[in-house]
């Protein structure tokens, strides 16, 4: 039994100092993207409300085409760069537009007059870099396929951690010493804390590497039994054809679709060979963002494929649940909050089990120091 729990003991160390500083980053990023988005709004008004905007003032005013936008945008960046509009959900919020051409970044714009707020470049910003760091540790699909593989090593290591922790008297499985140094009060914190919050990490860990990495989902569907959706092809008789409908009507081609949808985002490609995408968020849909994803032919205004987000393949129409899952939003405020203490623990479990480590390392070199003495004494 001894051995066995030694073993247990090795495989979890050995988890731990491999994959931990991941996890350590991974843990306080992610808490900290429940927080930084709605504190950048209020500390960057300039960028997401349209200044001296009031009901009265604008009750008359409609907000530009997206065409009249499109335009402009193409003019200053370039008919390589393609666009992804995303309009406000509030009646004083900015007009945001995602470009990626030699110029990669964040428009924030205002709806009624097109005047710039403001921009920030795809790595500019506390919650740009944030998102980056939890999503792919700042090295995209790399990272993402990285932390699929952390994501697995953190399953193996909270039931490494369980079996070590499970007590036979369960009052000592929960007891934390405060009053015995400060390895010991890390250590039952750290078992303690591993204990409570492991289920609600590993299902915080398990939903991002879901979301991120492309294979997984692509494996569910596939083992269902199901075709994922493809991005359908442009008509070869559209392909190439710079004269195209208004960006709008594109948009209301969509919406006819789903008269009940908002808008959340609209993409038009950088080449004349692909489909205007449009993306809705029906009121049945626990995405926040939604999940109800459309084509258009940008020549002829036709709806190539339409598909609603509980029709989807299971692989993608589980996203809808997963992504408010991770983020805290399915749950309101109250799984928002237990989302961040779950990611807090784990980067203090991260760090307490690291500095655990050295110690142990520090009180073993020194034990084999005294004895190597002690052994050089007695020959002497």
């Amino acid at each position: 039994m001894r051995r066995l729990r030694n073993l247990w003991l090795s495989a979890h160390r050995w988890f731990a100092l491999s994959l931990g500083w991941m996890l350590g980053l991974i843990g306080l990023s992610g808490a900290l993207l429940v927080i930084a988005p709605p504190l950048d709004e209020q500390l960057h008004p300039q960028l997401f409300r349209v200044p001296a905007y009031t009901h009265d003032t604008h009750a008359h005013r409609e907000a530009l085409p997206l065409e009249t936008i499109r335009s402009k945008l193409r003019a200053g960046f370039g008919e390589k760069a393609s666009f992804s509009f995303l309009p406000p959900r509030e009646a004083d919020g900015s007009l945001s537009v995602i470009v990626r051409g030699p110029w990669r970044g964040t428009l924030y714009l205002d709806p009624f007059s097109g005047v710039e707020l403001g921009r920030r470049g795809e790595s500019e910003g506390v919650v740009n870099f944030l998102f980056k760091l939890h999503s792919s540790l700042m090295l995209d699909d790399v990272g993402r396929s990285i932390l699929a593989i952390v994501a697995l090593g953190y399953l193996l290591l909270l039931a490494s951690g369980l079996v070590l922790w499970w007590p036979r008297d369960w009052r000592v499985g929960w007891r934390i010493e405060l009053h015995k140094g400060l390895t010991r009060s890390l250590f039952d914190l750290h078992r303690v804390a591993g204990a409570t919050l492991g289920v609600v990490i590993a299902v915080s860990v398990a939903t991002g590497a879901y979301m991120g990495w492309q294979p997984l989902r692509k494996f569910v569907t596939t083992i269902s039994g199901a075709t994922p959706l493809h991005v359908p092809a442009l008509p070869v008789a559209s392909r190439g054809r710079e004269a195209t409908l208004p960006l709008d009507t594109l948009v209301a081609a969509a919406r006819a679709v789903f008269p009940d949808g908002r808008v959340y985002l609209v993409q038009t490609p950088a080449k004349a060979d692909r489909p205007v995408h449009v993306r809705l968020h029906l009121p049945d849909d626990p995405h926040p963002n939604g999940r109800t994803l459309l084509w258009v032919d940008p020549v002829t205004g036709k709806v190539l494929a339409a598909q609603r987000w509980n029709q989807a393949d299971i692989g993608a129409r589980a996203v809808s649940v997963v992504y408010p899952l991770h983020t805290g939003a399915l749950g309101g405020p109250l799984l928002e909050a237990l989302v961040m203490l779950g990611g807090l623990a784990l980067a203090a479990m991260s760090g307490s089990g690291l500095w655990l480590w050295w110690r142990r390392s520090r009180r073993v070199a020194s034990s084999s120091r005294a004895r190597a003495s002690h052994r050089g004494g007695a020959v002497e």
